[in-house]
């Protein structure tokens, strides 16, 4: 019934049923990490934990100015759209 690696179902009567299966013990839940080395799963996840920060620390400041150009041209447009529009969520003429 999963699908993949431990999908879960999306129809939510399959859904049901899978929960009652696995509760009742019908089905088994297989290990993700089951059949990995333990040392290469603990690596991988000290990689992923640290990743980000690595990744950052490598960036010149030019290139990540060029990575969140886009974010600060989006936050740009929302602080214009409210300053534009003061009345946004108000009726402009009374409802009859």
């Amino acid at each position: 019934m999963t699908i993949g690696k431990g999908k879960r179902p999306r129809d939510t009567n399959q859904l049901a049923k899978f929960i009652v299966d696995v509760t009742t013990g019908q089905v088994d839940i297989s290990d993700p990490d089951a059949g990995k080395n333990p040392a290469a799963v603990s690596l991988g996840r000290l990689g992923g934990a640290k990743g980000g920060k690595a990744r950052a620390d490598k960036l010149s400041p030019a290139k990540r100015k060029q990575i969140a150009a886009p974010f600060h041209a989006a936050h740009e447009r929302s602080q214009q759209e409210d300053r534009q529009s003061p009345s946004r969520g108000r009726a402009s003429a009374p409802m009859r």
